[in-house]
């Protein structure tokens, strides 16, 4: 069935006791135990190893985790609410659960979609995305090894995709003895590696061997949509706009001008490209180079647009970058106010985890409140269906829509 030989390894079975805040963290549903909350294993595990969690005063199982001795987070759970057999029926139940979440999502024109949100749907350190026909799985830990091959068979099965290719975290590919290979082709025959996908309607490609992630972000995709349908016959300026996802939604909307701005040339010809593949009479226009800086030369040029989306990429990748990073939010508001016409939309995104939606929204808020002219915000949003939060750690993307009166 497969175009590679999968390392069998059988996981042993260890018996773990927590702290007493160790295991609060695991009655509570969290898919996380750090290393300081384990007190005792029967035995020294491997990366994969079963650990069936006991509870601190009684000898009863409380939930079954994956042992991975190689993260400060040691312990990624499973299963909560007693003990599991990690077997192919176990898999095969969770998957299924997590494509029943998808199936409305698929009945509207849509045929890309986050099929594994790694631990909002059970499976920590892992992600399956579909691209019409093609599964994509990346890996971000070892510990998934003993069961990929079983898993793979599940996931190609239940999303019907012809072939399957399998993406690894830079941790991974930098292990030497890493048994995969980045980008290799496993299951089926990929004559291309741009692929071709619908999102509400709306044409994309892909690169699943070297685009960023997976291929494609597709958290917001129920922002594109709507940006879309709030774009018809107006001007559009995308910020960051990476292949064009906002800008080509507006352009298959019958925008009148749209901008697209990005850092990366490249991602600007994959932007236009994505564009080209939708009937369009609005005129793609491409910015290369620093966003503040570009955004400050458009102001300076007095440059108005109908509708500014500004969607950064994570501004805190650290707990040290924080205070830099809510600088920078302060700061794309700011430029986006003087860019955003008379009666016009502004749409304001973070996907940096460690920035609260509470936080973010409160910077922009205390931003545009400093300007002379009246707004009102439209909208909040979070992560499309196919994105589900089942954790507090596991939310990261916002979005707020403010609407300019004057």
């Amino acid at each position: 069935m497969f175009n590679t030989s999968f390392p069998q390894i059988k996981p042993q079975v260890l018996a773990v006791k927590l702290t007493v805040k160790g295991e609060r963290s695991v009655r509570s549903g969290h898919p996380w135990i750090f290393s300081d909350s384990v007190e005792k294993v029967n035995k020294k595990g491997e990366a994969g190893d079963i650990a069936i969690i006991f509870s601190h005063s009684k000898n009863k199982a409380i939930g079954v985790g994956l042992y991975d001795p190689e993260s400060p987070i040691v312990l990624k759970m499973v299963h909560h609410s007693g003990g599991a057999k990690l077997d192919e029926v176990f898999f095969r139940n969770k998957i299924q659960r997590a494509f029943a979440l998808r199936i409305d999502l698929l009945e509207t024109n849509t045929n890309s979609y986050r099929l594994l949100f790694g631990e909002n749907d059970g499976f920590p350190g892992l992600i399956a995305d579909v691209y019409a026909d093609v599964l994509v799985v990346k890996l971000y830990s070892s510990i998934w090894l003993p069961y990929l091959e079983s898993i793979l068979r599940i996931l190609i099965e239940t999303s019907a995709t012809e072939t399957a290719v399998i993406r690894l975290s830079r941790t991974l590919q930098q292990k030497k003895d890493f048994p995969l290979t980045e980008g290799s082709v496993v299951y089926g025959e990929l004559r291309d590696e741009t692929i071709l996908f619908k999102e509400h309607g709306v044409n994309f490609s892909a690169n699943v061997i070297k685009g960023h992630k997976t291929g494609y972000f597709l958290d917001h995709r129920d922002n594109r949509r709507r940006v879309g349908t709030l774009s018809k016959g107006k001007t559009v300026l995308d910020v960051f706009s990476y292949a064009g996802g906002f800008s080509v939604h507006a352009l298959a909307n019958n925008a009148k001008e749209v901008t697209s701005l990005d850092i990366s040339e490249q991602a600007l010809e994959l932007a236009k490209a994505n564009g080209a593949l939708n009937t369009s009479d609005g005129v793609h226009k491409t910015l290369a180079g620093d966003a503040f800086e570009v955004l400050q030369q458009l102001i300076h040029e007095q440059k108005r647009y109908d509708v500014v989306v500004i969607d950064p990429p994570s501004f805190a990748k650290s707990q040290k970058e924080i205070t830099v990073a809510k600088k920078k939010y302060a700061q794309l508001a700011q430029l986006g106010e003087k860019l955003t016409a008379r009666g016009g939309l502004l749409v304001l995104a973070s996907c940096s985890s460690r920035i609260s939606a509470v936080d973010f929204f409160s910077i922009n808020k205390e931003v545009l409140q400093k300007q002379p002219r009246q707004y009102a915000i439209q909208l909040k949003t979070a992560h499309d269906v196919d994105h589900p939060v089942t954790f507090p750690e596991g939310a990261y993307l916002k979005c707020g829509y403010y609407k300019f009166k004057d």
